[in-house]
């Protein structure tokens, strides 16, 4: 176990931000079974920002048996609803309270800038466990009326033991995500974050731990995919797993699951989604919310509006003042006043995006803003924009997960609508029409779980949000998100019947 220890003296963020850090089983940070140690990375500059400790299978197993002991004790149907809600209630003020130092460390080992993550990941985050903490106390079954010699009616129970997996783009919102619908309906959490972007998954340990939660009911453990993800997603006493990535992991998680116990399984995966530009659309909004639609989060957004169709008549105007949107977004330091961009991820992340650009060169396409990297230092590429694309090429067809999107010309409603489904996700959609018929009837034809009309990236957290086909299995947010963490059980009472 270590301390993380930073201190921050920026033009948007001053103070010292420490930490203790470590695998958080039971209430209490150890260092993991082997004592080995991941680096986690400064995205602005590459250089090194801390050693976090490196969880195993063996970790997994401890935290199984404190989970597994809270819920059988402490939680579960121990914990009444109204001292979950309390509860939660507790963390997302003390989440309030330390606002600023959850932003910077989100800027910090992420990338995203400082006003973005105060302003949206950590509000939206808090924002997502009060909403949860106001659903504990109602979850709640039914009577079902059958005839006068039975009462019948049904529990939706906890699952018991739940494995959550949350990826690096979004890392402390997914927490929330996460925890707060498992949290609520009365679930323990074995959580593994990023061990790209773990800092304020281990943050909010200490917060849990003052939010007065009972130890064993959160555990987080760091470490790789292949050791603690492939662990929790296999493991026999986890009931359940949550995952939120890449399809390909998807895959391999839900492999996992079925292999194991048969344990369910809710996926919020990859997109490739439409952004569709009517001729009669508001063409200054069109361009920026397109321009925020996929350069949001440096386009590393599952649900980026990556694929711009413009209808041929406007095509050239909105090109051109998208291209004008696209030149004035601000590259560099997240921790600088203006900045709307900062680096990728990570360098694994910089270079795949370098080689989708390549790649939409080689193939044809034209690159007609950006198509390289900025400056020298750090994992920064500028917002790129793609014209002249065939359906084939990899840059229409695959997730690029960054800044980076094409525009294609279409004819008609019936075009657009066949060039949009074109594709094995189904996450999100867009559509910019002034017509309210013409945009609602467009949305209903898209194949996404998700549909915009006049705005793109529009999340809430009392709107269900996840995707069609590839893109996923199950919902996150709103009252769906209470039912993959539910079980539910027929009550059958005999009021008098006899044999």
């Amino acid at each position: 176990m270590t301390t993380f220890t930073q201190d921050f003296n920026t033009p948007v963020f001053k103070g010292k931000v420490s930490f203790p850090t470590g695998v958080f089983i039971d209430g209490q940070f150890s260092k993991g079974s082997t004592g080995k140690t991941i680096d986690i990375i400064n995205p602005t500059n590459g250089k090194l920002i801390h050693k976090i400790d490196e969880g195993t299978e063996d970790d997994v197993n401890r935290a199984v048996k404190a989970a597994q002991k809270a819920f059988d004790t402490t939680w579960g149907l121990n914990a009444p609803g109204t001292v979950r809600a309390a509860l939660l209630n507790k963390l997302a003020t003390l989440m309030e309270a330390n606002l600023d130092e959850l932003a910077a460390l989100e800027a910090l080992d992420n990338g995203k800038t400082f006003a973005w993550a105060k302003g949206t990941d950590v509000s939206f985050a808090i924002g997502t466990i009060k909403y949860y903490a106001g659903w504990a106390d109602k979850v709640m079954g039914s009577v079902i009326e059958t005839d006068e010699r039975k009462l019948a009616y049904t529990r939706h129970e906890p699952i018991g033991v739940v494995g959550q997996i949350i990826p690096w783009n979004f890392p402390l919102l997914m927490f929330a995500w996460k925890i707060g619908p498992a949290l609520a309906t009365g679930n323990t959490i074995i959580m593994k974050p990023s061990e790209f972007t773990p800092l304020t998954a281990i943050r909010m340990c200490s917060l849990i731990v003052e939010a007065g939660f009972p130890p064993g009911v959160v555990n987080v453990v760091t470490g790789y995919g292949q050791t603690v993800g492939n662990a929790i997603s296999s493991h026999m006493d986890i009931e359940k797993v949550a995952f939120t990535g890449s399809t390909l992991v998807g895959r391999k998680v839900m492999e996992s699951a079925a292999k194991s116990n048969l344990k369910a399984v809710t996926l919020e995966l990859g997109g490739k989604s439409p952004n569709i530009i009517f001729d009669d659309c508001d063409l200054d909004q069109a361009a920026k919310w397109a321009a925020h639609g996929i350069f949001w989060n440096h386009g590393q957004a599952c649900c980026a509006g990556s694929r711009i169709f413009v209808q041929e008549g406007i095509y050239d105007k909105f090109l051109a003042k998208f291209s004008e949107a696209t030149k004035k977004i601000k590259v560099g330091d997240p921790f600088e006043e203006g900045v709307d961009q900062g680096p990728q991820v990570n360098k694994g992340q910089f270079d795949r995006i370098m080689e989708y650009i390549q790649s939409g060169k080689d193939q044809g396409a034209t690159c007609y803003v950006g198509g390289e990297r900025h400056g020298s230092e750090g994992y920064f590429i500028s917002p790129t924009i793609f014209t002249d694309t065939r359906p084939d090429m990899r840059i229409v067809q695959e997730e690029i997960f960054g800044p980076v999107g094409v525009v294609i010309k279409f004819k008609d409603v019936d075009d657009v609508v066949k060039q949009a489904n074109d594709t094995v996700y189904g996450l999100a959609a867009a559509v910019f029409s002034q017509n309210i018929n013409t945009a609602i009837e467009t949305a209903h034809r898209l194949k996404a779980g998700t549909a915009w009309i006049n705005c793109v990236n529009q999340l809430h957290e009392q709107v269900p949000f996840g995707g069609f086909k590839q893109s996923g299995i199950g919902r996150e947010l709103g009252e769906y998100a209470l039912h993959n963490y539910t079980a539910t059980k027929a009550v059958h009472v005999n009021l008098g019947h006899r044999q």
